[in-house]
C-alpha cells in the first residue's frame, strides 16, 4: 500500500436497512463492483477512491480504508503481524493517531488489549504519538480470529456536510436522508415538496442533487493527514464541477417560524438558495405546484410514547387527505416510526422496506406511486 494506484478494499458505512440502496449510490458513481455487507457496501479501489468515495457519496456514514487482514489466535501472532503493516507509507511520524477495537468470537476477545498491541506496533514503527483526540484512527476489528485493520479516513462522520449550523431537535442526518430520497427514485431531475422541512434536510440534500454538488465539497477529511495524501490531486478532484439540472425547483414548508428561517440560513450556507424555496404554513395551506408532479417527502412527528401516537393521528389523516385531494401525478414518501399512524393518511403504500435505526428508535420509508 505504498503508492496511490494499489488496490485494497474500501468499506463505506451505512444505516442497517439502507446498505442496499447506498450500493446503488456506489455502483452509480462508477466505483467497481460494491458489495452489500451488514452494516455497508465494500468496493475495491486505491487511494484516489478513497478520496472520491469521501467526495462525491451522499449516503456513506463513513469511508474505512482496509489496510490489513490477517488470522491471529494469540497476542504473539497479533504482535507480529501488526508491525509487519507497511504503517509508514500510511501515517506520517508528526501527526497523532488512536485505535479503536472490537472483537467478536474470537480467542483474542479483549478489546482494549487488542488495541493496545496495535498501538504499540504502530508506535513502534512510525513514531508518531497517541492522542484521545487524534485526527488519525486506526481501527481494529477482530471477529472469527480474522483481525482487519483499517484507518477512518473521513474523520468527522459524513452526514456533517460542513454548512448546516442551525439544526432542530433530532434531525434526520443528511446521509440517511439522502438514502430515503434515492429510495423514493429522486435523482434531481424533478421538483421536491416537504411541507414539515424543520432544518430544511430533505430540500436541502435534493436542491444539491439537482445543481449536481458534491456533498463533501466543504469539509475537511481524516485523509488529509495521512503520508501518501496528494494535496494537488486532491485540489484538481475538488475542482471538478458538473452543470446542474435547470429549472428544478425544491420547496420547504413548516408551520414554525424559525424551521423556516433555519432552513433558508442553511440552504444558503450551502449554496442552493437559487434552487430551493422555503415557506410558512400548515398542511392546510398545502397547494400543488404548477408545472410537472415530482416527490414529496416529509419525515413528520412519530410520537415515542402511546398518547402522542394517538394525539398525532388527526394530522397523519390531514396530510393524506390534502396529498390524496391535491397532488394527483406526484410520489410520496413518508418517514415514520408508527406504521399504524403511516396508516391514518389513507395514502396507497408500496410495501414499505425494513425499519432503520434513527435517534434511539426506528423509522420506515413508506413510499407511494404517483398518486391517482
Amino acid at each position: 500500500m505504498t503508492g496511490t494506484d494499489d488496490r485494497f478494499e474500501i468499506f463505506l458505512a451505512a444505516p442497517p436497512g439502507l446498505e442496499e440502496t447506498l450500493a446503488a449510490e456506489v455502483a452509480g458513481k462508477g466505483f467497481r463492483q460494491p458489495k452489500v455487507v451488514p452494516g455497508g457496501v465494500v468496493t475495491t479501489g486505491g487511494w484516489p477512491d478513497v478520496w472520491r468515495a469521501n467526495l462525491w457519496i451522499r449516503g456513506a456514514s463513513r469511508v474505512l480504508a482496509r489496510v490489513a487482514q490477517f488470522r491471529a489466535v494469540h497476542f504473539a501472532q497479533l504482535d507480529e503481524r501488526a508491525h509487519a503493516v507497511e504503517w509508514n507509507s500510511l501515517l506520517r511520524r508528526d501527526v497523532p493517531f488512536r485505535v479503536e477495537a472490537s472483537c467478536a468470537g474470537s480467542k483474542l476477545w479483549h478489546s482494549g488489549a487488542v488495541a493496545q498491541r496495535v498501538a504499540t506496533a504502530i508506535r513502534e514503527t512510525v513514531g508518531a504519538p497517541e492522542a484521545e483526540d487524534a485526527p488519525v484512527l486506526v481501527r481494529a476489528r477482530v471477529e472469527k480470529d480474522l483481525c482487519t485493520l483499517s484507518i477512518d479516513t473521513s474523520g468527522d462522520v459524513l452526514h456533517k456536510r460542513g454548512f448546516k449550523q442551525a439544526v432542530n431537535p433530532a434531525p434526520l442526518r443528511e446521509t440517511m436522508a439522502a438514502l430515503f430520497l434515492m429510495q423514493c427514485g429522486y435523482g434531481g431531475t424533478e421538483p421536491l415538496l416537504d411541507p414539515m422541512c424543520g432544518a430544511g434536510t430533505f430540500v436541502i440534500e435534493a436542491a444539491e442533487m439537482a445543481a449536481r454538488l458534491n456533498p463533501g465539497r466543504a469539509r475537511t477529511f481524516a485523509f488529509e493527514h495521512l503520508r501518501n495524501f496528494d494535496a494537488e490531486a486532491w485540489a484538481r478532484m475538488r475542482a471538478v464541477a458538473r452543470a446542474g439540472v435547470e429549472g428544478v425547483t425544491c420547496l420547504g414548508f413548516d408551520r414554525d417560524a424559525g424551521a423556516v428561517a433555519m432552513s433558508i440560513a442553511n440552504a444558503e450556507r450551502a449554496g442552493v438558495s437559487a434552487g430551493t424555496r422555503f415557506a410558512q404554513g400548515t398542511i392546510s395551506d398545502l397547494r400543488r405546484p404548477e408545472g410537472a408532479p415530482g416527490l414529496v417527502i416529509v419525515n413528520p412527528p412519530y410520537g415515542s410514547r402511546i398518547g402522542d401516537r394517538k394525539a398525532l393521528a388527526p394530522l397523519y389523516r390531514a396530510l393524506g387527505q390534502v396529498l390524496r385531494e391535491r397532488f394527483a401525478g406526484w410520489r410520496v414518501g413518508l418517514v415514520a416510526a408508527e406504521p399504524a399512524l403511516a396508516r391514518e393518511t389513507r395514502l396507497p403504500f408500496l410495501p414499505p422496506g425494513p425499519p432503520v435505526p434513527h435517534g434511539g428508535m426506528r423509522v420506515t420509508l413508506f413510499r407511494t406511486g404517483p398518486l391517482g
